[in-house]
Formats: C-alpha cells, structure tokens, sequence
C-alpha cells in the first residue's frame, strides 16, 4: 500500500495542495529539498551552493518540466509578484521568467531600468529598500555584478541575477538539464568552452567542478577568466576528481569533448570593441574541422542570440549535433525551478517548516 507520509519523509502532510498522485509526491520532495536551502535566498552565482544543492535545482526543473508537458497543473507561487529589472534586452529571460512565473500562478512586472529612478540618481539601496516592500522576488539582468550584489545587499526578498558581465546562473541550469536530458548523466560529462571568459565560462568554471563535470576554457589571449574563479574551480575540481583546463588553444580543449559550447563575441556593451575582437577571436571558430576533434556524438550548445559566420559556422549550429533549442527551452524550466526554490512558501507543498 502506498504511505504518502513516508513518501514525503518529512513527516506530517496532511495538506497536499499539489495533489496526491506520485508526480506530485516527487515534485514535492524536489522542492522541500531546494526550498530548505534556498527559500528568501539569492541566487546571485554559484560560489555559495554545494553539488548537491545544485542537482537539487536540476531535478526541480527536470519535474517541473515533467508537470507542464503531462498539464500537471499547480499554483507554487500563488499570489507572489516578481519584479524583472532589465538593463540589458532580452528575449529569452524576458519570457521565460515572465511565462515561468505565470505557470507557477505568480505575476511578472516588466520593469526597464531607463524607467526607473536609479537613472536619475537614486541610490541602489533605497530602490532595493523600496521594491521589497512591493514585490516578493527581484529578477536583474544588468551590467555590473556589483550592482546585482549591492542590491541584494539592501533587499529583503530574493534577488535574481538573469545575467551579468561576470556570471550567467540561471543560463547554466538550464544547460545542466539539457546535457543530463541528451547524455543521460553528468557525471564525467566534458564540456569544452571556446570563446569569450567572460560570464559563460565564468559560470561553467563554477557549475562544472561540482558536478562531477570536466570543464574546459579555450580563449585568445587577454580574454581570459577571472583568475579566483578559475582558482576556485581548480579547488572543487581536486575535491571532485575532475579536470580544469583554461587554455589558449581550441584544440587542445575540444578534443574528446562531450559538449561544445560557444557564445558571442561581443557582447552586449562591447559593441566599441567589435572590430578588435573579431581580429582577437579569429582561429577560435566553432566549425566542423574544430568539432571533428570532439567525441563523435558530440553535442553543440549556443545560448543565443549567435552569429552565425563568426563564433560559429551555420554547418554546426544548424546541424544534427545542435541542441540550441531545447536548451532554450529549458531556460523556461530552469527558470521557474529558481522561482519555486527561493520564492514558495512551506505551505505550497503541504508542509509545516
């Protein structure tokens, strides 16, 4: 006979808002297992959250995928406002947070940075101050980690980091699920970065390690990652018995890799630099030649929006080892599993915390 109460193994639940079916008893234990460590938190980069809590996440969001695809239909953040600053354009955070936090029975406020008042002035800490008195959850896509982290410095709600110059969380769980989903595991995944050491590779350098992952970093030179990421990683990667490799040759990190994974040259705020970067950033095309070096059932991962002819060549992005879709996708899941984690209360699973 099924026992709901050992299933949940969390002792009393009597009240079981999701419903009583075996999705329901799974995705309850995801969340409790995220919710105890991240409810009100911040999820500003990964340097604070363990392998585990990590996979936590993942799971979340491979059940949370599981919920929308089946019609599972469930109200985690019922009556929960999320505020989304944008600095930069978007379209895929934009609309997965947005859509994330509809499907999940919240609200989204679209909230462009040139229409508030922090361009005229006013101080990042009274408009943190401010918004927690409104909002039960910031997301922030802008420029500067320092902003992100100052803000939730101030902020009495969880703070969001949808992306910076430094690091890309949010990007990176969905990565995670769309290898786990592709490869059937992590675990001694090799993922070679081939690009720019910026935000991306800054965040893979964090995520890999700790999930058993083998993570390479090709870049010319003078686009490097940040030397204490890299430090940090090395760290976990002794801990964990995985490998780090920053480098400067392409090669040399593709070959026998698992996943491919690039992103643009020139990001957005670098657009002065474009010129120069394109003359730095020749050679570290992603092309069939380069690809042919990796594992022949490779995968390829973009996180968009590419360019097609420079970091990669259309043969690979538009090609049978492309992922590029699905990864976006699970942007959307990805997404909500951070929401649900940082945002629920303990009543929306029917426990008493």
């Amino acid at each position: 006979m099924w026992d709901m109460k050992n299933a949940l193994g969390r002792g009393s639940s009597t009240v079981v808002p999701l419903g009583s079916n075996y999705l329901s008893v799974r995705l309850q234990n995801a969340l409790w297992s995220c919710h105890r460590v991240m409810a009100g938190k911040d999820l500003l980069h990964f340097s604070d959250l363990s392998g585990d809590d990590l996979r936590n996440l993942v799971h979340l969001a491979e059940l949370l995928k599981e919920a929308q695809k089946s019609r599972f239909t469930h109200t985690l953040l019922a009556g929960k406002t999320l505020g989304m600053i944008f600095d930069k354009s978007s379209t895929r955070t934009r609309i997965s947070f947005e859509v994330g936090m509809l499907q999940l029975g919240g609200h989204a406020l679209f909230l462009p940075g040139n229409m508030l008042q922090t361009g005229r002035g006013e101080p990042i800490s009274d408009t943190a101050r401010v918004m927690s008195r409104y909002l039960d959850g910031v997301m922030i896509r802008t420029f500067r980690q320092q902003d992100v982290e100052e803000f939730a410095k101030y902020a009495d709600i969880p703070v969001i980091n949808g992306l910076t110059d430094e690091f890309h969380p949010c990007q990176l769980l969905a990565d995670a699920l769309t290898i786990l989903e592709h490869k059937g595991r992590l675990e001694g995944i090799t993922v070679a970065f081939i690009g720019d050491g910026n935000n991306l590779a800054h965040s893979w350098l964090q995520l890999a390690p700790k999930l058993g992952m083998n993570i390479r970093v090709a870049t010319p030179p003078g686009y490097q990652p940040m030397q204490w990421v890299v430090e940090e990683a090395k760290l976990h990667a002794v801990q964990q018995g995985t490998e780090v490799l920053v480098t400067t040759d392409p090669e040399r990190a593709i070959e026998g890799a698992d996943v491919v994974y690039t992103d643009t040259w020139v990001s957005m705020g670098d657009e002065e630099e474009a010129e120069e970067r394109l003359k730095h950033f020749e050679g570290y095309q992603v092309n069939e030649k380069l690809c042919a070096l990796a594992k022949p059932d490779y995968v390829f991962m973009h996180c968009l929006p590419a360019h097609r002819g420079e970091e990669v060549s259309p043969d690979v992005i538009d090609g049978p080892h492309s992922i590029i879709f699905d990864q976006a996708e699970n942007r959307l899941h990805a997404q909500k599993a951070v929401l649900a984690a940082t945002m629920a209360d303990a009543s929306a699973f029917g426990e008493d915390m």
